[in-house]
């Protein structure tokens, strides 16, 4: 793919990989090794009751809980069977704490330690829970300015909600990093090479935490379809979809990949992804005709899937994707609340 930089919606990452680090699967990796990013923030956890009647979780950063509710508020939505333990949460968390603003993870339902409710797990579309702690915390009384980050399948989620919700949005702005903008496309994505790798990961994780909460007595999907499934394709076909109320896999993909959402969003909103992100290809990128006035695809070379290593040493490695964010978020959290 060649990036076409005469429009401000589809830009040029500045981005360089670190010398010792240049490989895309050592990019993706490197960051989950446990001396990469060490430090934890301590974090308290309040539950979010959800309009369906289920239930999730939103971490909190506690070096912050005596900052007033006119501070700018970081909200980071996690990727694919993660959790607020995740690195990038971490590191985000900890700038957002640093610039002396709130911060807090929502947890999608049933991920971490959190156990939900109802008989569903979360899937790639589904915006009613950030709406519902939008909602929350404006009732609650925070009126500084609301900023939102995800990652992953978060970033697509806050970015097909942003598409869903436009200008009536409360959040100032929004960044996501490594979206698969197009679910399909990845899904594809990841039958091939090494990254056949994180697929087989991923899904073991995955069919574990189907198997904590449901069992073949209780689900309601195909359950020996669902574990024999090797690929994405294969799991959100027997489960995800009609867990969820999609009549397939291709609806699902179809509903939920947020490149359609793109061109409705009315909040400034960046977007970073890697051309070598090994959990899609370049053809994910839209063009920008696709994109709302209003968003700007910061496009890498390199980077791998959520790595963005630019430097340091193997045992203190030096991260862009915080610095780049906050550079970002900074304008907005400068404003008035609302």
């Amino acid at each position: 793919m060649t990036t076409d930089t005469t429009d401000n919606r589809i830009i040029s990452s500045t981005f360089k990989p670190a010398g010792w680090l240049r490989n895309r699967h050592a990019q993706t990796i490197y960051p989950s090794l446990p001396w990469a990013w060490p430090d934890r923030l301590a974090l308290r956890r309040e539950s979010l009751e959800l309009v369906d009647g289920d239930v999730t979780a939103v971490d909190w950063v506690h070096a912050s809980d005596d900052l007033p509710q006119t501070t700018p508020l970081l909200i980071i939505l996690h990727g694919l069977e993660s959790s607020a333990e995740s690195s990038y949460a971490r590191m985000l968390m900890q700038a957002a704490t640093a610039s002396q603003w709130r911060c807090c993870v929502l947890h999608f339902r049933d991920c971490g330690d959190c156990r939900n409710r109802l008989p569903r797990r979360y899937h790639a579309g589904e915006t009613n829970d950030l709406r519902c702690l939008l909602d929350t915390l404006q009732r609650n009384g925070n009126t500084g300015p609301l900023l939102a980050a995800g990652y992953s399948l978060g970033g697509n989620v806050l970015l097909k909600y942003l598409g869903e919700s436009a200008a009536q949005s409360p959040l100032r702005a929004a960044a996501a990093v490594c979206v698969p903008l197009d679910l399909n496309e990845c899904a594809e994505a990841l039958n091939h090479g090494f990254s056949k790798v994180y697929q087989h990961y991923l899904l073991k994780n995955m069919k574990r935490a189907v198997a904590r909460k449901f069992d073949r007595h209780t689900a309601a999907f195909d359950w020996q379809r669902t574990m024999r499934a090797r690929t994405f394709a294969e799991f959100d076909d027997a489960v995800t979809a009609p867990l969820h109320g999609f009549v397939d896999k291709d609806d699902y993909y179809d509903r939920c990949s947020s490149v359609r959402y793109l061109h409705s969003i009315a909040k400034p909103t960046l977007i970073i992804n890697a051309l070598d992100d090994p959990f899609m290809t370049p053809d994910v990128i839209p063009h920008q005709d696709r994109v709302s006035e209003h968003v700007s695809i910061e496009v890498a070379d390199s980077g791998g899937h959520v790595g963005f290593i630019e430097g340091g040493t193997p045992c203190r490695p030096r991260f862009y994707l915080p610095r780049r964010l906050m550079e970002f978020f900074e304008p907005y959290a400068a404003q008035p609340g609302l």
